[in-house]
């Protein structure tokens, strides 16, 4: 099928950028905390393309920028319909046809991992491209190709039928189940929903943007802008959260599943009859392109009080719990939340990156999780065969997608876990937590974006070669995540405080973003830095290890540096 131009919206998946070109089971989720199981053929991760539980799989074209619900232009000035791609829906880019072939949980397994990796070799660029909903994009794909694309993933499981292809939008705890950690495994949740949102029914008619999150109660997943948030909690239930804010619900673990699709339902009930409202105005949600929680006039707060209504008519016992974890735009958990809970050991996982790259030590001392990242999210060809290798021959079978675009391989044993870290280090992949890859990310930028002012992976890539050869300290534990852009739409971008370094005509601009603030909107530190790799890494360095303090009034933020950032040039020379 021929490629279909998106709308250039603020992409849903991030960072692997297309933008303008350029889990069945009936197990409650109080059950405690095993694995996932393992992949059998015929199952989650082989089933045949129109099976309900078939494949686990993200939104607008060029990367997972969902995580930012309600971001980007406002939803009055789409003209088109939500144009976000799939696998079945190409995107037309400068560097060729892109697929997003979404992976409910990030749950793979080798029959759909080897189908992957066949359509990038033999259709596109030859690598996978991970995006921000720990989704998989395809580029580079050539003219004609939708229908062989198609058929081979269709083939391996990837594809349920395919009006529900592109709703398929659910993120997972990744290590849920492997570290003993949070308050259930949230695999039989996944795998109830998948198959809830492939069943058809209303559910189809959501858009390709909205995003599902199923938090086992460590709170890793809290802050990628979820339009519905299940979280384990203590005694068997769980807490059902609207959007980013409101109150939240609390219901037995049991009925999670169907209190979020109950929710999905209620907000497309809300969109269809017009319930939408900005200022005085209130207009048909369809004609304005609604397609996120957060654009609802109210945030959801109204769609809050609807699903409780609803849940107990259908008699499930339902409460607004207080005790939900304060999710600021930081993406920490705030005191007293659930995002601790059960976090054991520290420097196994971060609520703002996800699992730390190396080895994670399981329950048992017989096998740990090997944890990977990919710079800017890119695979190649090799690196993949080294990851389905591990998990076929030391691993049980499957691999897991993140959304801060790494990769897991549960179950490996612990005598061949250092060995296989080592090799996939030697082939590029982050594999440490000191590495100076780690939060940096990208859109696709030139030569793949039209829209792109710059080649801003290969400048990104030059300022960490530079930090990592000026010095060998790693950067401070607190760094923030630095986000490069090759134009203001910022395709991909992550959620939570970072620093955005966006292309400009004459260089790029550095800026925080804090609590949703962007510290260039007001024209402080909006000047330009040169393009040339000392004077960024320098730039970089400083907003990295700055911290904000508030003046005396509360009313402004500047930066006051927290502990001063070794001068990249300075060393280099």
């Amino acid at each position: 099928m021929p490629p279909a131009r998106a709308d250039g919206g603020t992409d849903a998946d991030g960072g692997v950028g297309a933008g303008g070109g350029g889990a069945g089971g009936d197990s409650s989720a109080g059950s405690p905390v095993g694995s996932f199981p393992a992949v059998p053929a015929g199952s989650l991760g082989d089933a045949p393309a129109d099976s309900p539980a078939g494949s686990l799989a993200d939104p607008p074209a060029g990367g997972d920028a969902s995580a930012g619900a309600g971001r980007g232009r406002d939803p009055r000035t789409r003209a088109q319909g939500d144009a976000c791609p799939g696998a079945l829906r190409l995107h037309s880019a400068d560097d060729g046809a892109l697929a997003r072939v979404r992976v409910p949980g990030g749950l793979l397994g080798l029959r759909q991992a080897d189908a992957l990796a066949d359509a990038a070799l033999r259709l596109g660029d030859g690598s996978l491209h991970l995006t921000s909903r720990g989704n998989v994009q395809l580029r580079g794909l050539r003219e004609g190709c939708g229908g062989e694309l198609a058929e081979l993933l269709g083939a391996a499981g990837l594809l349920p039928s395919p009006r529900q292809e592109r709703i398929r939008n659910v993120v997972a705890t990744p290590l849920s189940g492997l570290d003993g950690r949070g308050h259930a495994d949230v695999g039989p949740w996944l795998r109830q929903f998948d198959a809830a949102l492939c069943a058809g029914g209303p559910l189809a008619a959501l858009s390709g943007r909205f995003l599902f999150a199923l938090d086992d109660g460590r709170g890793d997943v809290l802050s990628l802008g979820a339009d519905v948030t299940l979280t384990a909690a203590q005694g068997g239930f769980a807490l059902v959260r609207l959007g980013q804010g409101g109150d939240v619900l609390r219901v037995p673990g049991a009925a999670a599943v169907r209190a979020a699709t109950t929710a999905a339902a209620a907000f497309l009930d809300a969109v269809a009859t017009g319930a939408v409202t900005t200022g005085a105005v209130a207009e048909s949600g369809r004609r304005r392109g609604v397609w996120r929680i957060a654009e609802l006039g109210d945030g959801g707060a109204g769609l809050v009080r609807t699903v409780r209504e609803r849940l107990r008519h259908d008699g499930v016992t339902v409460c607004t719990d207080p005790d939900m974890p304060d999710i600021s735009a930081s993406g920490s958990a705030g005191a007293g939340g659930h995002a601790g809970a059960g976090a054991g050991a520290a420097g196994t996982w971060s609520v703002a990156e996800g699992p730390v790259p190396g080895l994670i030590p399981g329950p048992s001392a017989a096998d740990v999780t090997l944890s990977v990242q990919a710079p800017f999210g890119r695979i190649t060809g090799a690196q993949w065969r080294l990851l389905t290798e591990c998990a076929r021959r030391d691993g049980r079978g499957e691999l897991r997608l993140t959304p801060w675009r790494g990769v897991l391989v549960p179950a490996v044993g612990t005598a061949h876990g250092p060995g296989r870290l080592a090799r996939l280090s030697a082939a590029g992949l982050v594999t440490g937590p000191g590495s100076p890859w780690r939060g940096v990310g990208a859109c696709a930028g030139r030569p793949g974006c039209a829209k792109s002012l710059a080649d801003v992976r290969a400048d990104a890539a030059a300022v960490v070669t530079l930090t990592a050869t000026a010095t060998a300290a790693p950067a401070p534990v607190a760094a923030l995540p630095v986000y490069w852009s090759g134009c203001e739409r910022r395709c991909g971008r992550p959620p939570g405080d970072r620093v955005d370094v966006v292309a400009q005509e004459n260089g790029y601009r550095v800026s925080t973003v804090r609590d949703g603030t962007d510290s260039a909107a007001d024209g402080a530190g909006a000047a330009p830095v040169r393009a040339a790799p000392a004077a960024l890494s320098d730039a970089v360095a400083a907003a990295r290890t700055a911290t904000p303090a508030a003046d005396p009034g509360g009313d402004t933020v500047t930066m006051a540096t927290a502990r001063p950032a070794p001068s990249a040039s300075t060393r280099a020379r």
